[in-house]
C-alpha cells in the first residue's frame, strides 16, 4: 500500500492543530474505511509485543481469523513461548525492522508494548496503511492520541483500542440510560480506582545492573532518554509509574473506568484540570495515591460537569488512598458492605448512578427520594428505555468486522483518542504540581496559564525513533 505521509511532515502546526478542532465536533460520528477486505480474504497480522497482555491479543487476532505472520518482542522468552504456538510466523526484537521487511505482507498491527511505544509503534504502522490494535492507553502523551487520531482519520483505516469493557452489553446499557435522562442532568461525576499496584511514589535507584541474556535493553527503551538497566525496576512489569515508559493508574485504568460515562456525557475537552491533592512527589515517578478535578463547560445541551479522580491501593501499608468524601459514598457503602476498591458514580439532578467495577458492566441506580440503590436492569425507571446503541460479537472482533466491512468498532481511534488526551491532561495536572489550577485549551494542546504544562504534552524521542 501507498505510504501515508507524517502530519509532521505535510501539514504545518496550525493546519494540524485545525483539522484536530474539526475532529473534535465529529468525535462521535462514525469514520469511513477504505479498502476494505472481504469476508473471505486472509488478514494477515504482524504483533508487536507478544507477552503479558500481548500473548493475549496474539491469540485473540488468531482466534478471530487472522494470519499471524510476524512476531516482535524484545525479550527473547516472550518470542520463544509465542513462536511455539505460531511456528509460521518470522520473529523480530526491532518492529521498525519487522514493518520495513514484512511490509506489503501485513494487512494490520497489533501493540502490546509498554505505554511509551505505543504512538511510535502505531504511527509507523499507520502511515504504511496498516489496520492497528493497540492497547490502552493509546499514547503516552497528548500530542500522539492526536496524531493517531488523524492518521486513522485520513488513512480510513480499522482501529481498536484495547480497553475490553467497551463491548460490554451493562456499559452500552448504562449509556442509554443515562443519556434518557433516568438521573437528570448530570453535574458531578467520581471515579476511584485501586491502581498503582506497582511500584511508584520513588526515587529512581542509583547504578546499574547487568543486563539479561534475553532482554535487547536498549530496543526496550524505545523513544525513551537512556537509562540504566535496573533488575525488577522497570522491565517487565514495574515500568507503569516511571514518566518515562508509564501514564500511572489514570493512563492505566481510566480508559476502562472513565469509558462509560465519558461516552454518556459528551465529555468533550475539559477547560480546566488540577491535581487537587497528591502523597509524596518524586521527579520521575507518580504519586502513590492523588485527587485530580476536570472542570467541563456545557456541552451539546448538557450543564457544565466536574470530575474527580482518586487513586491509590488499600493495600498500600504507608498511606491510606484518597476517596470520595464518606457522605457522597454513603449509599454505595450500604449497597456493597463496604466501598469497593473502584468504582464510577455518577450524580444527577434526578438520582444518581453507580458501577462498582472497572469496566461499567453492571450499574445501580437511585433516583427521586429513593434511600438506596437498585439493580439498573431491573429498576423500573429504566425499563422503558429504548435499545439505542448496537450490541457487539466481541471487542476484537469488532476490530475484524471493521476491517472487513467498515463497521466501525466501538473504541476505534477516533473515540479512543479523545478519551486518551483527555485522560493524558491529568498525567500533565499531577506533573505541573499539586494545587497548580491547569487552564486548557484542548483544540490547541496547550495551557492558557501554565507554560510549564508544555514539556510533557509531546515527548522529544530518540534518534531513530521519530513518528
Amino acid at each position: 500500500m501507498q505510504k501515508i505521509p507524517s502530519p509532521s511532515h505535510t501539514h504545518s502546526r496550525r493546519q494540524f492543530l485545525r483539522q484536530g478542532t474539526a475532529l473534535t465536533a465529529a468525535t462521535l460520528a462514525f469514520p469511513y474505511v477504505g479498502n476494505v477486505l472481504g469476508a473471505n480474504d486472509r488478514i494477515q497480522v504482524a504483533c508487536i509485543g507478544v507477552g503479558g497482555k500481548g500473548s493475549s491479543d496474539t491469540d485473540d487476532a488468531a482466534r478471530c481469523g487472522g494470519t499471524i505472520v510476524g512476531l516482535c518482542d524484545v525479550d527473547l522468552n516472550s518470542l520463544g513461548k509465542k513462536a511455539e504456538k505460531f511456528p509460521g510466523a518470522r520473529r523480530y526484537r526491532d518492529f521498525r525492522k519487522m514493518l520495513e521487511e514484512m511490509g506489503s505482507s501485513i494487512d494490520a498491527v497489533t501493540i502490546s508494548t509498554p505505554d511509551h511505544v505505543h504512538g511510535v509503534a502505531a504511527a509507523m504502522a499507520m502511515k504504511m496503511g496498516k489496520h492497528v490494535y493497540c492497547q490502552k492507553p493509546l499514547t503516552q502523551t497528548v500530542y500522539e492520541a492526536r496524531m493517531l487520531r488523524k492518521l486513522a482519520h485520513d488513512g480510513k483505516l480499522a482501529t481498536q483500542m484495547g480497553n475490553q469493557g467497551s463491548a460490554g452489553t451493562g456499559l452500552r446499557r448504562a449509556v442509554e440510560v443515562i443519556q434518557s435522562g433516568v438521573i437528570g442532568k448530570v453535574t458531578e461525576l467520581h471515579v476511584w480506582s485501586n491502581r498503582p499496584i506497582w511500584p511508584q511514589g520513588l526515587a529512581r535507584p542509583a547504578g546499574s545492573d547487568p543486563v539479561p541474556a534475553n532482554l535487547d535493553w536498549d530496543l526496550w527503551l524505545g523513544p525513551a532518554k537512556f537509562r540504566p538497566y535496573k533488575k525488577d525496576t522497570y522491565a517487565p512489569f514495574a515500568w507503569r509509574g516511571w514518566t518515562d515508559f508509564g501514564t500511572g493508574a489514570l493512563g492505566d485504568m481510566a480508559c476502562h473506568t472513565v469509558n462509560m460515562p465519558f461516552r454518556a456525557l459528551k465529555l468533550g475537552y475539559p477547560t480546566r484540570v488540577v491535581a487537587e491533592l497528591t502523597s509524596e512527589m518524586f521527579p520521575e515517578t507518580y504519586a502513590k495515591t492523588s485527587r485530580l478535578r476536570f472542570e467541563f463547560p456545557e456541552r451539546e445541551g448538557l450543564p457544565p460537569l466536574k470530575f474527580w479522580w482518586y487513586d491509590g491501593s488499600p493495600g498500600d501499608k504507608d498511606l491510606a488512598p484518597i476517596r470520595p468524601y464518606p457522605d457522597l459514598t454513603k449509599e454505595v457503602v450500604s449497597l456493597q458492605g463496604n466501598l469497593p476498591a473502584s468504582g464510577c458514580l455518577l450524580v444527577g439532578d434526578k438520582g444518581k448512578l453507580f458501577s462498582p467495577d472497572d469496566y461499567g458492566s453492571k450499574f445501580f441506580l437511585m433516583v427521586g427520594n429513593e434511600k438506596g440503590y437498585t439493580p439498573g436492569d431491573t429498576h423500573e425507571a429504566a425499563r422503558s428505555v429504548p435499545e439505542s446503541i448496537p450490541r457487539s460479537p466481541g471487542h476484537n472482533e469488532e476490530w475484524f468486522r471493521m476491517m472487513r466491512d467498515g463497521t466501525p468498532a466501538y473504541s476505534n481511534f477516533d473515540i479512543a483518542a479523545y478519551l486518551t488526551e483527555i485522560i493524558l491532561l491529568g498525567c500533565i495536572a499531577v506533573r505541573v504540581g499539586e494545587g497548580k489550577v491547569m487552564d486548557w485549551d484542548g483544540p490547541n494542546m496547550r495551557s492558557t496559564n501554565l507554560p510549564a504544562a508544555a514539556q510533557f504534552v509531546k515527548r522529544e524521542n530518540r534518534r531513530g525513533w521519530n513518528y
